[in-house]
């Protein structure tokens, strides 16, 4: 891992989970270790409206827990809508320690590295969470936005739909929180898919 993520992870192993988003989350932890007892793949596609925060928060977190536990797991995301991955949202992926690497300018893609290997990093924008990149089969839908889950009744290729659901830190935008609630925002996801990853470690490192 990159230094200054490093100094972010320290961070994130030492936030609590609140009671009632562990139960939210262990519905996850069930699914992955349903899939690792069946000897099958995890496949996790991150969906919320513009796919331009919050899920691409997840994506880019939920990835680099899994490389951190040294677990198998495949990570995307998709909107129903299309625009961009919100550059104060890249921002605090930056502020964070991450290396990003940015090409294009309408909807550009980001290249986001977690340690120096080219192998490892993730290619970031925003798409429909059908889009070609992503699987198609076999994959949990994980629903981070309200309005993703109530406009989608219907993932197609999705196996699981679990709700793992966060306040967008849009409504910040221009703001003197701006900064702030980003970077809390993100902080909070993370340490939510640390966690578990955490979980599902314990079970399987045994």
């Amino acid at each position: 891992m990159l230094l200054n993520l490093r100094k972010s992870i320290k961070k994130i192993l030492q936030q609590n989970i609140l009671d009632e988003r562990k139960d939210i989350l262990h519905v996850l932890v069930d699914y992955i270790d349903e899939k690792y007892s069946k000897g099958q793949r995890v496949s996790l596609n991150f969906i919320c409206t513009h796919n331009s925060r919050r899920s691409q928060f997840a994506q880019i977190w939920a990835h680099t827990a899994a490389a951190y536990y040294n677990l198998k797991v495949s990570c995307y995301s998709g909107g129903i809508e299309v625009t961009a991955f919100d550059q104060r949202a890249v921002a605090s992926i930056i502020r964070s320690g991450f290396e990003v690497h940015k090409e294009g300018d309408y909807n550009p893609i980001h290249y986001i590295s977690y340690k120096k290997d080219v192998k490892s990093r993730l290619k970031c924008f925003s798409k429909l969470y059908a889009d070609p990149v992503n699987k198609s089969d076999s994959f949990a839908a994980i629903m981070t936005c309200s309005s993703a889950d109530r406009k989608c009744p219907l993932i197609k290729g999705a196996e699981r739909r679990i709700s793992i659901q966060y306040e967008d830190p849009k409504v910040f935008d221009d703001t003197p929180d701006e900064i702030n609630k980003y970077d809390e925002r993100s902080l909070q996801i993370a340490s939510e898919f640390f966690y578990v990853f955490r979980k599902v470690n314990t079970k399987f490192s045994i």
